[in-house]
């Protein structure tokens, strides 16, 4: 039993490679363009809110969202894979249009910052949208 032991581990460790064949990547952050939001919520609703980025090269494709809550207020930005390949071709003006589900869970209003990036000075950048929640 220890010897068949000894051969299968054997076997799976000589089968593991250290060299990756997978795809070379790496993630970046998209300013967002514009936003299609509702005016006004409803509590317990979920609404579809879309985000439109420009989309850099073809080697960007969407991965999610940065998404993070604090209370009412809601960050979000377009997280791209970027494909580390020798044939990326830049790409001028094509807008990129993704979607996420938002559940209104409380009251009052919400407010959206999406971010567009950083002014000459390093300071983010963000559209700030405020949505009340309407009963």
């Amino acid at each position: 039993m220890k010897k068949l032991l000894v051969i299968c581990l054997t076997l799976i460790l000589a089968s593991c490679s250290v060299d990756d064949d997978g795809l070379d990547y790496s993630f970046e952050i998209l300013p967002v363009e514009s936003v299609d939001i509702p005016d006004e919520f409803t509590l317990g609703e979920t609404y579809p809110i879309t985000v439109s980025y420009l989309r850099p090269s073809n080697c960007h494709s969407f991965r999610e969202f940065y998404y993070l809550k604090n209370n009412n207020e809601r960050t979000v930005a377009p997280i791209n894979y970027v494909f580390e390949d020798n044939n990326c071709e830049p790409l001028e003006n094509e807008l990129v249009e993704n979607t996420f589900n938002f559940i209104v869970t409380g009251n009052g209003s919400y407010i959206f910052k999406f971010w567009q990036g950083e002014d000459a000075d390093g300071e983010h950048q963000y559209l700030t949208i405020e949505v009340p929640v309407v009963e």
